[in-house]
């Protein structure tokens, strides 16, 4: 675990423990589920966009490189340029620009100069990243992802006339060179689900025609976390293989949600299959305060805004200095009719209490022994997970990690 952050002389108001052992070992289960069904030169795309899901990109990154990844996935350029910035000296480490570029030419100078691999889909990409190569003097092709758009409607080209112009312009010429091909895919977390059915049918198409092309990609790669996770459609992993071996390719897949510890529930899956994935990984974050102030109230007392909780007794306080600017939900603050969230201290729960306020939140340690000013309090990790606080929010894992906001 990480030690405590200080900046500028101050403790700070919260703070992130990432477990490195943890992590990689994330990783590399998750990489062995693949090599399983897609064969030993299968690799995992370790996904490290949007801050590495509220972990730290640039922590995540290093981690994962000492790890093994060869590749991972940020969401712009510039998350790109401050990955391959703490890097250093782990230069091997491939980063894959997975949300497309603006199509303004000193962004794509930069995805030169900084040996970002982009994901492209329209002919404007093409012609600035070829623009781009051109005015930094590169002697290399720029390496390129090609994504498919096979029914998100998102980012991607759909298979037929429009992707046969684009595998034209892109074999015609000799700025770029086409590295990968992709797609992604809506439900993987639904068992059988019709959707990826049709999407693999769509992918194979594409895959069909970028072999007409003539273009050798090294990789072909689809999925994420639930696609690794989703044990009743294991075989769709050995079609990823099949993919891949049309073009010459070898095949890969993406893992985010999956990497941090957290995986989303397989609709129609058998009990089997969601007790292995429960073992399968483990919770990488550790989301810490401290106590600022410690209370007695009686009976009668109302706590925080609204007054939406009543003390039934006397009762013994806990303020902490979090709150939703910080990414810690209001939907967990705690009332008389409806429990919220805990938080944990010297390792037991306490409850929340009142509403979360933006920077300050309140918790009951009436029956917590010798809670003083100065003690750790935990917000996110074992004992209380994203999962928890998700249900309570009504949302999902992803929105509550993404929203963390420590310091440090």
């Amino acid at each position: 675990m990480c030690a405590e952050r200080v900046l500028s002389g101050c403790v700070l108001t919260s703070w992130l423990e990432l477990d490195e052992q943890r992590l990689v070992g994330n990783f590399g289960a998750l990489r062995g589920v693949l090599r399983e069904a897609a064969g030993g030169d299968a690799e995992l795309l370790a996904v490290i966009k949007a801050n590495a899901y509220g972990h730290g990109a640039a922590a995540c990154a290093r981690m994962l490189a000492r790890g093994g990844a060869e590749w991972l996935g940020v969401t712009d350029v510039r998350e790109g340029i401050a990955v391959r910035a703490a890097l250093a000296g782990a230069a091997h480490a491939r980063v894959l620009v997975m949300s497309g570029m603006s199509g303004e030419l000193d962004e794509a100078r930069a995805v030169v100069r900084e040996a970002l691999t982009p994901v492209i889909w329209a002919r404007e990409h093409v012609a600035v990243l070829a623009e781009a190569r051109r005015l930094e003097g590169a002697s290399e092709p720029v390496r390129v992802h090609l994504e498919i758009d096979t029914g998100m409607a998102r980012q991607g080209v759909a298979s037929g006339a429009m992707l046969e112009a684009l595998l034209g312009v892109i074999a015609s010429g000799e700025a770029l060179r086409l590295d990968g091909v992709f797609t992604h895919f809506a439900s993987t977390e639904v068992a059988h689900s019709a959707q990826t059915a049709e999407q693999m049918r769509r992918f194979e198409e594409a895959i069909g025609q970028v072999a007409a092309a003539g273009l050798r990609p090294d990789w072909v790669h689809v999925g994420n976390s639930s696609f690794l996770d989703n044990g009743a459609d294991r075989d769709a992993l050995g079609w990823v293989r099949a993919m891949a071996e049309r073009v010459g390719a070898k095949p890969m897949a993406r893992a985010g949600l999956g990497l941090y510890g957290y995986l989303l529930p397989i609709e129609g899956a058998g009990a089997d299959d969601v007790e292995r994935a429960r073992a399968l990984v483990h919770s990488v974050m550790c989301w810490k305060t401290r106590v600022i102030g410690v209370r007695e109230v009686e009976a009668g007392a109302t706590v925080g805004y609204n007054g939406i909780f009543v003390a039934d007794r006397a009762m013994r306080l806990a303020l902490l200095p979090v709150g939703y600017a910080d990414g810690l939900r209001r939907e967990l603050s705690g009332s008389n009719a409806r429990a919220g969230g805990w938080v944990l201290v010297r390792g037991e729960k306490a409850a929340i209490v009142g509403r979360v306020s933006m920077n300050l939140t309140v918790v009951d340690v009436s029956a917590i022994a010798g809670v003083h000013v100065g003690d750790e309090a935990v917000l996110l990790g074992d004992g209380v997970s994203a999962d928890d606080h998700a249900r309570i929010a009504g949302t999902i894992a992803y929105e509550i990690l993404c929203g963390v906001r420590a310091q440090g």
